[in-house]
């Protein structure tokens, strides 16, 4: 019984410590850049409010491990920007940053070099307007072609349109604030895929910035 108490408490204590070593992410967010006159967002399945951002609890050594890696798309010669644009670092929002996509369901894909304890994702579609995204469906893998081992930690495809399962997620109105995605503790992978397929404003899928917080 005494040595029962013993391990519980130890157990008790390595966890307290580990729970210590969390410290909330801070997420660097861009100036507000909304311009023009103000578009109401209609989109089946979104969220009425304007909701902040998440607290993720992260361990110390995480950072954007996404930054200035290589980005590839299920269309490869965007209408606007380049590719590279998503990973670079400028979350700004003017039409310099913007990287738009063809109308239809599109993906982006990150490859952050190794595999990797993925803790949160976050995205900026497009901020100098209010809009919301149909179909923003976010997975991981270790295999770059997303054939198997695929987590999906988000899905706001709530009809099954885009044909990977009906999310429960809502659809967000985009701010500068953009959208900080939680894990909910370590995931580990390689790869990170976007999909989405088009907006409330128009068909088609645009990406200021995307960051995958892990190390």
């Amino acid at each position: 019984m005494k040595k029962t108490s013993i391990i519980l408490g130890i157990l008790a204590f390595a966890f307290a410590q580990s729970f210590a070593e969390m410290k909330p992410l801070k997420l660097d967010v861009p100036p507000s850049q909304l311009e023009g006159t103000p578009v109401p967002v209609k989109l089946a399945g979104q969220n009425p409010v304007e909701e902040p951002n998440p607290t993720v609890m992260v361990p110390d050594g995480v950072k954007n491990i996404a930054l200035k890696k290589a980005v590839t798309a299920s269309d490869d010669f965007p209408l606007s920007g380049e590719l590279e644009f998503i990973t670079d670092g400028d979350k700004g929002g003017s039409m310099g940053s913007v990287v738009s996509i063809s109308g239809g369901l599109q993906w982006v894909q990150i490859d952050l070099g190794k595999e990797s304890e993925i803790y949160a994702i976050a995205v900026w579609h497009f901020h100098s307007q209010k809009r919301a995204y149909n179909d923003v469906v976010i997975q991981i893998s270790n295999d770059a072609e997303f054939k198997k081992d695929v987590v999906t930690v988000y899905n706001n495809d709530h009809d099954n349109s885009a044909k990977m399962g009906k999310g429960s997620d809502k659809a967000w109105i985009e701010t500068n604030e953009g959208k900080l995605i939680d894990l909910k503790g370590a995931k580990k992978a390689r790869y990170v895929r976007l999909y989405s397929d088009g907006s409330s404003t128009d068909e088609t899928n645009t990406y200021i910035e995307v960051e995958v917080f892990g190390k």
